[in-house]
């Protein structure tokens, strides 16, 4: 497809959109974003392809990549904030510098956190297949103080080594062979493929972690009786593939809406937490903030 084709909004060679169609499609897509943000471009695709809309886009690479191309247009002309796209496949490395302590202290306050899970007795994690979808529940995932993990298909051994290694470290010890248990919430594609990863790496996980630490593994999404309780678009299986023979249709987890997401995930975490424990943590963040901002001033640095 060459990319006149594409910014004049045609899905395929047979069928050329008109102006008309176009304003449609970027009125669909706006206000998709402007009901929840941010998304994907995986994420406003698939809401693109529900064929109940005035003008639908086809599932398919040509879809996409015309929905994909809409969304850089809306961008630059001002129709849609950039933040209102979530993307964690390109970031920038940086490294802070300080005029001195009182300026580091004043700086870093706002890293500051009371730990949620203090009195918890369990380690959250919240894993995911892709960094799209990581990229629509860090906020959420960071707000409740779990890690988040995007793995990229089926992960590393070294990834998965480190990772169990971290929590050998961190997880609570009560005595040598009690320790809190481990809680894995994973997020991944129902497909022959997608239905394995999570396999591997509750696998991979097992086998490094201390014989102490127990290990709750859970996929939240995507479910088979998610797609159905949802509508959630399916593909077929690819020609030939003869991995999870039991599955039967493919659907990408940025099929699921991305604020249904967030919910079903912010349920699953809340569900392990004390009750009120983030309404108490941000109270006790802001007065050591406070305790921060004191020392930051007598050291010279400036309130953030």
């Amino acid at each position: 497809m060459n990319s006149a084709a594409i910014l004049t909004g045609r899905p395929d060679k047979r069928r050329r959109r008109t102006r008309a169609q176009i304003e449609q499609l970027d009125a669909q897509i706006i206000d998709v974003l402007r009901e929840d943000h941010p998304q994907s471009v995986r994420h406003v695709f698939y809401r693109m392809t529900d064929p109940r809309l005035p003008e639908p886009v086809e599932k398919s690479d040509q879809g996409y990549a015309q929905v994909q191309s809409r969304l850089v247009k809306l961008r630059r002309a001002g129709a849609i904030p950039y933040s209102w796209l979530s993307d964690m496949s390109r970031r920038g490395y940086f490294v802070n510098t300080f005029s001195g302590a009182g300026d580091f202290i004043a700086q870093m306050r706002g890293l500051y956190r009371a730990d949620l899970w203090e009195d918890a007795g369990v380690k959250v994690e919240v894993w995911c297949e892709s960094r799209s979808i990581a990229s629509v529940i860090q906020d959420d995932c960071r707000e409740l103080a779990v890690s988040l993990y995007p793995c990229g298909g089926f992960s590393s051994i070294s990834f998965a080594h480190e990772a169990a290694q971290e929590l050998n470290r961190t997880v609570t010890t009560y005595t040598d062979d009690t320790r809190d248990p481990v809680v894995v919430l994973y997020i991944g594609d129902y497909d022959p493929a997608g239905v394995l990863i999570d396999v591997a790496l509750e696998r991979e996980l097992r086998q490094h972690l201390e014989p102490a630490i127990p290990l709750h593994f859970t996929r939240i999404g995507i479910t088979r009786l998610q797609i159905a309780a949802y509508g959630l678009p399916e593909k077929p299986r690819k020609t030939g593939e003869r991995r999870a023979l039991h599955v039967e249709c493919t659907v990408e987890a940025e099929a699921m809406p991305a604020h249904i997401l967030r919910e079903i995930l912010r349920e699953e975490i809340e569900s392990y937490l004390p009750e009120n424990a983030l309404r108490v943590a941000k109270v006790a963040e802001e007065s050591e903030k406070a305790h921060l901002d004191r020392i930051a001033a007598m050291l010279g640095g400036g309130a953030q």
